[in-house]
């Protein structure tokens, strides 16, 4: 009888011990593992959905997201050897070339130039874009930005041949 008894108590003991590390674990919140965000993950899309450090802006006139290096570069005038992108002005047109949107340098939304006929000068105030040999940008009649016309990045005295 002694002999059934200590087996009972032993076995009661065990399992409430097991009832007890159960219950112990069912209350245990879980633990979270708080990590740093990866630089490379940071969502910077604006609110158009263009994702800015891949140089992507919203184009207004085409209405899609675009290289903001990208169009016709105008360079400042007087500079027309300029090799830094961030200091020309860029100029996209709609499928008509009834507008142009022009991207300043420094300045985070474009403008929108209408053009009242072919041959015309596009206007926004006093802003003026003329197709002349390429297009001249002017504030009021200041000559600002000038280009040849062609799409894309100018590259100055490479030494690589075309």
């Amino acid at each position: 009888m002694k002999k059934i008894t200590t087996l009972l108590m032993t076995v009661l003991i065990v399992s409430s011990c097991r009832l007890i590390d159960q219950q112990d674990d069912a209350n245990e919140k879980p633990t979270v593992a708080v990590t740093t965000k990866d630089s490379t993950m940071v969502n910077d899309k604006d609110e158009n959905g263009c994702l800015a450090s891949a140089g992507y802006v919203w184009s207004k006139v085409n209405k899609e997201c675009v290289k903001g290096f990208s169009g016709i570069q105008l360079n400042p005038t007087g500079k027309q050897d300029n090799q830094d992108e961030t200091l020309s002005a860029y100029v996209l047109f709609n499928e008509d070339a009834s507008q142009a949107e022009v991207f300043l340098p420094k300045d985070t939304a474009s403008i929108v130039l209408t053009r009242g006929a072919e041959g015309k000068p596009w206007i926004l105030k006093d802003w003026q874009l003329v197709p002349w040999k390429g297009y001249v940008l002017k504030k009021g009649a200041v000559n600002m930005f000038s280009g040849d016309g062609e799409i894309g990045k100018k590259e100055i005295e490479t030494d690589t041949q075309q």
